[in-house]
């Protein structure tokens, strides 16, 4: 196979490709052992048993460029490309860590998303981009692209828009391509093949790809709104600083113990693990009805929490927390309300006590949750009766609060007393204190 010539215009814009003269003397394997190759002038990745992830990695380290090339992947491997990658001795023995941009071949369609490899896990799934999911196509050559200038990461395949990441946590790394580890003795030899694999490092601006679709951005800068965001209406819910536009849910004025701001971040403190028995709940001044609400937060060990919306602070003036819907959060491995309820409707993600959260991207209760002392995202879009949970950027609840469905499922549950429970037009917004510490941060909105 001929490596396909760089153009005059490419060459005019200093364009190179990373492997010369049928050779691999720019790379070094790391970490896994399975055989990387060249072949008229495709670099050939193959498969092996019992040996950890692969990565043919660049000597070379990049922080802006534009990186190009064309794959094809066997039925059932799973791949993918490095970039903005590091492998530190300090850091997990060598582990090879960062960005990734996924080549998969599975149901699932995550062709083209953005994986931290060894760190953060998914930041960039292609659940919320229908139209990047049917990018990729099985079988044949597919053309990559991959954009990462400042802290905006966009890929593509096939020239369709899969990925748009702003995240600035890793400016510089190697490039790197990947040989998954496989457990299957029928995927042991399946090959990854890449081809007119080409670098851009200047004159970045005026080399950007004019796309035919726009994937949704998807930020995990702190404290701050992009561009986008506030183009599309975005506004921070809470300013990071204060106690502005928030009260707590039983008294006028924000609680004078239990909750802490520090650096950008709420936290509720831990007490007894009752529920709003001691700094107390606290809710927003202004009340939503159409809305989506995107909230980072970090449970402790065994942590219980919520996130509720259309609360109406009169309807419960005795002890225990207000009264909405509930985006739940909680340590479904150590606290003991993830085994009450009914069927898992009190994990972390479901309608407390109504709807069980379930990966509705792939089906299966296994959940996108990155895990305890970690950042996770969670995000409530309400249209009129609509209601959607997201964690971690994949639904995992979908509802009609106005349907019979629902009403039947309030019946039968604890909800059961309050009259119109959840359907009233408007209401307001709740971070809950349950007795453990809980932090959030990013807290932002926009209104439909």
């Amino acid at each position: 196979m001929q490596i396909t010539p760089i153009t005059a215009q490419e060459k005019k814009s200093k364009w190179t490709y990373l492997i010369e003269d049928n050779s691999l003397k720019n790379f070094t394997q790391l970490n896994g052992n399975a055989l990387f190759k060249i072949e008229q002038g495709e670099l050939i990745g193959i498969s092996k048993l019992n040996t950890p992830n692969s990565f043919l990695a660049t000597n070379a380290r990049y922080t802006d460029f534009i990186l190009e090339f064309e794959v094809w992947v066997d039925y059932g491997l799973n791949s993918g490309v490095q970039f903005r990658s590091n492998s530190l001795a300090e850091y997990n023995n060598g582990r090879v860590h960062g960005y990734q941009c996924e080549i998969e071949t599975s149901s699932r369609k995550w062709a083209g998303g953005i994986y931290d490899e060894a760190r953060r896990g998914w930041l960039y799934p292609l659940s919320r981009n229908p139209v990047g999911q049917n990018a990729f196509i099985n079988g044949t050559w597919n053309r990559y692209r991959i954009e990462a200038i400042g802290d905006e990461i966009l890929t593509y395949i096939n020239g369709i828009q899969t990925a748009h990441l702003v995240d600035n946590m890793t400016a510089e790394g190697f490039i790197a391509f990947q040989v998954h580890s496989i457990s299957d003795s029928e995927d042991e030899g399946k090959k990854v093949r890449w081809r007119a694999i080409k670098i851009l490092t200047s004159e970045l601006q005026e080399n950007r790809m004019l796309p035919t679709n726009k994937a949704p951005q998807i930020s995990y800068l702190d404290g701050k709104l992009t561009a986008e965001e506030i183009r599309l209406g975005y506004r921070m819910l809470w300013d990071g600083k204060t106690k502005n536009g928030w009260r707590g849910a039983k008294t006028s004025e924000f609680p004078q113990k239990g909750w802490l701001i520090e650096k950008g971040i709420l936290s509720v403190e831990a007490s007894d693990g009752g529920e709003s028995a001691n700094g107390g709940d606290i809710v927003t001044l202004e009340t939503f009805s159409n809305f989506e609400l995107s909230v980072d937060f970090l449970l402790t060990e065994g942590a219980n929490s919520g996130i509720k919306y259309f609360v109406d602070t009169e309807l419960n003036k005795q002890s225990g927390s207000a009264i909405g819907l509930e985006f739940q959060l909680l340590d479904d491995q150590k606290h003991p309300d993830a085994r009450l309820g009914k069927n898992g409707n009190r994990t972390v993600g479901s309608l407390y006590d109504l709807i069980r959260a379930e990966n509705l991207a792939s089906g299966g209760r296994g959940k996108n949750f990155k895990g305890i002392n970690q950042w996770n995202n969670a995000r409530i879009v309400v249209k009129g009766g609509h209601v959607e949970h997201w964690l971690n950027h994949v639904k995992v609840v979908e509802y009609n609060r106005f349907s019979q469905a629902f009403k039947a499922l309030v019946e039968k549950s604890k909800y059961e007393k309050w009259d119109q429970f959840g359907q009233q037009p408007e209401g307001l917004i709740l971070l809950q204190d349950h007795g453990d510490r809980v932090s959030f941060k990013n807290i932002k909105i926009r209104e439909y």
